[in-house]
């Protein structure tokens, strides 16, 4: 059996907990255990860190204390999984370029708000297969994003709210390694109702998966 850790907090915008409490039981049901902390001190212990297959961020915003930063990277670098959605990953600890070298990105504008766009998943890896094109209602995310990563959907930006983004083609999920491990991330994710989209929520479940070696 699979041991993963969400560890939760942040923004509360984001309901950390609820969306814990959706990933640990879409990966519970995948025969994974799954601790959820709310607490960074958590991190704070690299051995226990290093013996997980999977470590899922969901702390929006925030700040991270040097030593657990160094800790999550060493685990992860060793071959500890990192894999998450949204700000709960892609803009937590903004201030923290350490922890934005791991994902492999950071948020940094919605134009627009919620509207509505479409999300297209590139074909030729495991995380996507199958998954169709699809339609979301909610934030799209504008990012900073590390040109080595794989990127496995994309969207394009339609300059509502910031004109010269207009045609711009953004990444929504990506891959990557950071030293020997597995890191995944999904943009999306702003209400709890996104992952009500099938393709939305599989995308996302899989990116976590993978980074565990369970897909």
């Amino acid at each position: 059996m699979k041991n993963a850790l969400i560890f939760s907090g942040g923004w509360e915008g984001h309901q950390p907990q609820a969306f814990s409490d959706l990933f640990a039981g879409l990966l519970r049901a995948n025969s994974f255990q799954v601790e959820i902390a709310t607490s960074l001190e958590v991190l704070l212990d690299v051995n226990r860190l290093r013996r997980l297959d999977l470590i899922v961020p969901n702390w929006t915003m925030g700040e991270i204390p040097r030593s657990a930063v160094a800790a999550l990277n060493e685990a992860v670098q060793g071959g500890t999984g990192l894999a998450g959605w949204h700000g709960g990953m892609g803009d937590a600890f903004r201030n923290n370029c350490e922890y934005q070298f791991m994902v492999g990105g950071q948020f940094v504008a919605h134009p627009g708000d919620i509207k509505r766009y479409t999300v297209t998943p590139l074909a030729g890896h495991p995380i996507t297969a199958g998954l169709p094109p699809f339609e979301m209602n909610s934030e799209q995310y504008y990012m900073h994003v590390d040109p080595s990563n794989h990127i496995l959907a994309t969207t394009v930006i339609d300059g509502l709210g910031a004109p010269w983004t207009q045609g711009t083609v953004m990444p929504v999920a990506w891959m990557r390694q950071h030293g020997q491990g597995r890191v995944a991330y999904c943009a999306l994710g702003h209400k709890l109702d996104d992952f009500d989209v099938a393709p939305a929520r599989e995308l996302t479940l899989r990116g976590l998966l993978w980074a565990a070696h369970a897909l």
